[in-house]
């Protein structure tokens, strides 16, 4: 009896996994972004309140997304395993739980940006794999189960044809519970093979030549040249990566269109090639996410390219009485930002491309926005497609409705990247080196201190504005022990980083960045 109700919950299993693997390959043949999986999975990130999507991002950095598609995996996996056990006594439970499943799936579906009806096929189509794959599962093992609970005449030949029937009953089971599981592999990986328009859109990105880009040079002296100091430009591939899509919008360039609507005299809808077309502007900008605690790695320096929003907002004719803007991303992310950033002559801009080349998928391709002195959770959307003109007392913004502050104007930072923590020196003069950025003010000197004595003025980099992070360097004299250092930077309008320690929520850490270190004597002693 043990066996047979182990086999049930198999059954129930192999179905639900069958479901999960036709579902994804209907969304990836149909190229639709959701996917049932993801849907829920986008849902959940959507619901998750504002502390413990911080704590998560923090804790797991970028493999939050897989864990939370593992943990629904093995939740679901549970469930569809209880589904099947239930279908052995009351046939209609797995048909209720299936459909349950099914419209929690369709809502998480519609609820995503854009979708449309057709956008519900991969969710019909898992569920009548379900329903199909647990009929055919369960045949045999209810023969199974009728010839259990039959009255039988006694006799050796009754005993040995009930065992013969139970075998074949088994195995005809377990044949078709690894014919579907090997059809649902071969399903899923063809939906992978299939699924070609992300693929389709890299291939455009990559062979895109956007004029003009990647013709500012770093400054001379913006390195300092000390080893295992962050670079000064942060190379494309290694630019943190914060965002709550769970597969990224994949974009063509011929399909992309913005929209700037809202408070303004007229309309202005614009096409990626009417976008390329306007004049261009290119900064070096360092761009720090809000979630980035003291010392973290949340921050980067590129090169950008883009058109300037202010030029955009001009055309457009703000109305009088606003104050934001109400950026819109691809995928249903939003984000407010002051209107007076957008048109100050910082520099915000519709960016199209990075370090010299077109935006990466995972940066916004084919155009996202950055507007420096602002931490990008009011400011930076990936895959922009809207921008209203309104007022903030009219909306509440993704993040804002998970408590965050609602501006978000950076605050002086620093980092210390050399030594690393628990890292060994050799006793005597010491070289300690880092970051520190203020975007919008700039950084006028750094110091560093060593188990709290005096403040030691670093060297700095040179940098071509206010709005990138500089390195700083310096060295002094350390004895045999361990140790401790301290960083703080002091902006362009004299104000020096506060110590007071501070978490991420509502608007950014504060605090200064401190490392442990120890310095070992490497001398020779006296024979």
């Amino acid at each position: 009896m043990d066996e047979r109700a182990g086999l049930w919950r198999l059954a129930g299993l192999v179905a639900g996994l069958a479901g999960l693997a036709t579902s994804y390959t209907a969304a990836m043949v149909l190229t639709i972004r959701e996917s049932p999986v993801v849907a829920i999975a986008e849902g959940v990130i959507r619901l998750t309140p504002g502390p413990v999507a911080d704590f998560v991002i923090r804790f797991f950095g970028s493999g939050n997304k897989a864990l939370l598609l593992v943990m629904i995996l093995l939740i679901v996996s549970v469930v569809f395993a209880a589904l099947g056990a239930a279908a052995r006594r009351r046939w209609w439970v797995p048909l209720a739980g299936y459909s349950v499943l099914a419209l929690v799936t369709a809502a998480a579906v519609l609820l995503q940006r854009g979708s449309a009806t057709a956008d519900l096929l991969p969710v019909v189509i898992g569920y009548l794999t379900w329903l199909l794959v647990l009929a055919l599962l369960v045949a045999p093992l209810r023969r199974l189960e009728r010839t259990g609970a039959a009255p039988r005449p006694a006799g050796a030949s009754v005993v040995v044809a009930d065992e013969q029937t139970g075998a074949h009953g088994r195995r005809t089971f377990l044949v078709r519970a690894v014919l579907v599981g090997g059809a649902a592999v071969v399903v899923a990986g063809a939906g992978r093979v299939l699924g070609t328009g992300r693929r389709a859109v890299e291939e455009t990105r990559r062979l895109l030549r956007i004029e003009g880009a990647g013709q500012t040079p770093p400054p001379r002296g913006s390195s300092l040249g000390v080893d295992d100091i962050a670079s000064w430009q942060t190379p494309n591939d290694d630019f943190y990566q914060i965002h709550t899509a769970l597969v990224v919008p994949a974009i063509a360039p011929v399909d992309w269109r913005l929209r700037i609507h809202g408070m303004v005299e007229r309309e202005v809808e614009l096409t990626y090639d009417a976008l390329l077309a306007r004049e261009r502007t290119e900064a070096w900008t360092t761009l720090s996410c809000v979630s980035n605690p003291v010392g973290g790695d949340l921050v980067g320096n590129a090169l950008w390219t883009g058109v300037l929003t202010s030029d955009l907002l001009a055309e457009a004719g703000v109305l009088p009485g606003a104050d934001a803007v109400l950026q819109t991303s691809e995928d249903g992310w939003t984000c407010g930002t002051p209107l007076e950033a957008l048109t100050d002559g910082r520099g915000a801009m519709l960016a199209v491309a990075m370090n010299g080349e077109a935006l990466p998928i995972e940066h916004g391709f084919p155009v996202r926005t950055l507007v420096p002195g602002l931490y990008g959770y009011v400011s930076a959307t990936k895959w922009v497609v809207d921008l209203e003109v309104t007022r903030f007392a009219d909306f509440s913004a993704y993040w804002t409705q998970r408590g965050w502050s609602e501006r978000g104007p950076v605050k002086i930072a620093s980092r210390i990247d050399v030594p690393r923590s628990g890292e060994d020196v050799p006793a005597g003069r010491v070289a300690f080196g880092g970051v520190a950025w203020m975007q919008g003010t700039g950084v006028s000197t750094v110091e560093f201190s060593v188990d709290g004595g005096e403040w030691v003025a670093a060297d700095l980099g040179r940098v071509p504005s206010a709005d990138t992070w500089v390195q700083w360097a310096g060295t002094t004299d350390v004895g045999p022990g361990d140790h401790r250092v301290r960083v703080r930077a002091t902006d362009a309008d004299g104000n020096v980083q506060t110590d007071v320690e501070r978490g991420v929520l509502p608007d950014g850490a504060t605090g200064l960045d401190e490392v442990d270190f120890t310095a070992t004597d490497t001398s020779t002693p006296d024979e």
